[in-house]
């Protein structure tokens, strides 16, 4: 079953991959300066957004991730394409 990809479906999935790299780039950074009080705070208020946007995500189109870090609905839903890395 194909999912339906309609505006929301491209609108969090860009949000997701903008969040992806303020915590890769935060993440960079805090590898350098590891007692900057405020990146790790920037850090944890954007790994709660991304969260956020990924339980939308997966509420509305199925499961980002495999090996449990995500939940399936029934009947398993890992078999509908496109999956997020393919659009």
């Amino acid at each position: 079953m194909d999912k339906k990809l309609d505006a929301r479906y491209y609108e969090l999935l860009q949000r997701l991959q903008e969040t992806d790299f303020v915590l890769v780039e935060l993440t960079l950074y805090l590898d350098t300066h590891p007692d900057d009080l405020q990146a790790i705070q920037q850090f944890n208020q954007m790994a709660l957004v991304r969260r956020k946007i990924a339980c939308e995500y997966e509420n509305e189109y199925g499961p980002l991730l495999q090996f449990g870090h995500s939940f399936s609905r029934y009947p398993w839903d890992w078999k509908d394409v496109p999956w997020p890395w393919q659009v």
